[in-house]
């Protein structure tokens, strides 16, 4: 498949799947709607530019409003005949207005969130949570698998749903280590005891030991998923599962943390950092 890709979305994640893909052997092409250069990755001046030059047009953008921004910009000249391909993490509801709208104006749509961060993007280890067409999926098989392992959900707002889904999990159950974490450590219970033994039990969940170091070292500054972004997609889980009848009392007291670290300065630090905000640090302690 002799394809030529246009990755929409230079950010940390967006720039780490462009050089994959360039490192895979396709021939790609990045635009970020903020001007920046890529060392190693050729950039178009403008979306009209980048879509002249490619077929699959790659969104990696922060959100909705983000994506529709890009999508009235290339318009019907910048759409018809081109795959866009969206890996931006939005409610189902906002996908399928967007599937909507490139579909009008002549495209093909595919949903494509990842599971997975910067390290998987480079190594080609995401997962790729696809909602669309099962035909258009298998047309860009030798594609999506540069990136990781694909699996398709169903149809447009299934991927989209699946990516909150674990997302919701990613910040309940760091919230939830960090407080079981904060009560082993004020009553004087042996930490790499208490981890033994969370290992060798059906609670364990590898994210545990992933985040358990920086919680310990107060090391925030390295995000491969900032603390805001997770903040965004509570929310949206939230606001989609509302509609749902899906009681999400739960996730008022996280989005109050998630606020307070950001308020705290953690905006831009690894969503792990919401452990300070759970386990608070005062003179008392």
């Amino acid at each position: 498949m002799n394809t030529t890709i246009g990755v929409i979305g230079l950010g940390l994640m967006g720039t780490a799947m462009a050089r994959r893909l360039a490192q895979a052997g396709w021939a790609v092409t990045g635009f970020n709607r903020h001007p920046r250069e890529i060392e190693d990755i050729p950039v178009a001046a403008s979306l009209t530019d980048l879509a002249d030059r490619t077929e699959v047009l790659w969104m990696m953008v922060s959100d909705y409003a983000a994506c529709r921004e890009v999508i009235d910009q290339l318009g019907e000249a910048g759409i018809r005949d081109h795959v866009v391909i969206n890996s931006s993490t939005i409610a189902p509801s906002e996908s399928a207005e967007i599937a909507r709208r490139v579909e009008a104006l002549g495209g093909d749509y595919l949903e494509a969130p990842v599971l997975g961060s910067i390290p998987q993007a480079q190594s080609g280890t995401l997962q790729l949570l696809l909602g669309g067409s099962e035909a258009l999926i298998e047309r860009l098989d030798s594609l999506l698998r540069a990136l990781g392992t694909p699996t398709h959900f169903g149809a447009v707002r299934s991927g989209a749903a699946a990516k909150l889904a674990f997302n919701q999990l990613i910040g309940s159950l760091t919230a939830a280590f960090s407080m079981s974490l904060g009560l082993v450590q004020r009553e004087g219970v042996d930490v790499d005891r208490f981890m033994a033994t969370l290992r060798e039990s059906a609670l364990y969940a590898p994210t545990f030991d992933k985040k358990l170091g920086n919680m310990l070292d107060h090391s925030f500054d390295k995000a491969n998923f900032p603390l805001k972004h997770l903040l965004k997609d509570i929310r949206l889980f939230t606001q989609s599962a509302a509609g749902q009848d899906i009681d999400t009392h739960l996730l008022i007291g996280l989005q109050h943390v998630l606020e307070e670290g950001i308020y705290a300065g953690h905006g831009n630090h690894d969503y792990s950092s919401l452990y300070e905000n759970i386990v608070r640090h005062d003179t008392a302690h």
